[in-house]
């Protein structure tokens, strides 16, 4: 499937044998809080982020004002994985650049190939090593390179990736990354049970982390239940600590309290999670996105 799509990043990895931090900045919005690297040794760091697609007709502000804002949040933020959405074939390799060296990324165009938009997973390489990856479209023929038959506004798929935490003694985790439909409720629910008969199909003694969009709220929506009912957790509920909540999307707009939260970070119940934050950083009233990214760190268990 992976060659099939393109441009996946690793071609040919999939039945292949691999061998064997700073805190979140919160600034601008509500106190902040920077956990020290310290605090939970050997913490695997997680974000979700939305980076909204940078197109002629839509860059309000545009990509490359956004850009350094982003990159700077990243390179203080560094988190070992990264599930990002909705960002174009050249924003995904300038997020590569930017995050530097020691990062990579795995992800195809939810059209195929370069085209459209990705659901790329970014990880830093000194800690974790991909061993397998698919890709599948969220529709009634998940293996038809963009396939669509629910009736979603857009076309809507997942990437995922099998990888060995060096960090944590060679465990393995999965990671899944996805971005359900904005407009066709129906079809956010079938994407809901298609990703949870996928993770049901897995090795059930590794854990599971899950980062996306879902454009619908927690606890205020029937897909949501969906995605608890496969025997996943939200990782913003089980956290040890949490910092203030938000409205994910928030438009471009100083983030206020309360909202809809639509971007989540969802795991298997053995990952303990320490702390889950929104990160509100901008720079000049930039922000990065229209879309804060939510963080975890955790341990696999």
């Amino acid at each position: 499937m992976p060659n099939e799509a393109g441009v996946t990043r690793r071609h040919g990895l999939k039945a292949a044998a691999a061998a064997a931090v700073a805190g979140p900045l919160l600034t601008t919005a509500g106190p902040t809080h920077r956990a020290s690297a310290g605090e939970h040794a050997g913490a695997l760091n997680v974000m979700t982020f939305n980076v909204r697609f940078a197109t002629v007709v839509d860059e309000t502000p545009r990509w490359t004002v956004r850009r350094p804002v982003m990159r700077e949040l990243l390179r203080h933020e560094r988190p070992h994985v990264i599930g990002t959405q909705e960002g174009l074939y050249r924003q995904v390799r300038a997020i590569e650049k930017d995050l530097g060296e020691h990062y990579d990324w795995i992800g195809t165009g939810r059209g195929g190939g370069s085209k459209d938009e990705f659901m790329a997973i970014f990880y830093d390489t000194r800690r974790l090593d991909p061993i397998e990856f698919d890709h599948f479209w969220l529709s009634g023929t998940p293996r038809t390179i963009a396939s669509n038959t629910w009736g979603a506004d857009w076309l809507r798929m997942v990437t995922w990736v099998r990888f060995v935490d060096r960090g944590d003694g060679g465990r393995e985790f999965y990671v899944l990354n996805t971005h359900l439909d904005s407009v066709s409720q129906y079809a956010r629910e079938r994407s809901a049970e298609l990703i949870g008969e996928t993770i049901a199909g897995w090795d059930r003694s590794v854990p599971v982390i899950v980062t996306g969009d879902f454009n619908a709220a927690a606890h205020d929506n029937r897909v949501y239940d969906l995605m608890l009912d496969t025997g996943l957790v939200d990782a913003w509920d089980t956290a040890a600590s949490r910092g203030p909540a938000y409205g994910t999307h928030h438009g471009y707009r100083t983030p206020r309290p309360g909202g809809r939260r639509i971007d989540w970070i969802l795991t298997t119940p053995g990952v303990r999670t320490h702390w889950a934050r929104m990160n509100t950083f901008s720079r000049d009233g930039t922000y990065p996105s229209d879309h804060l990214p939510v963080q975890a760190s955790m341990t696999l268990g």
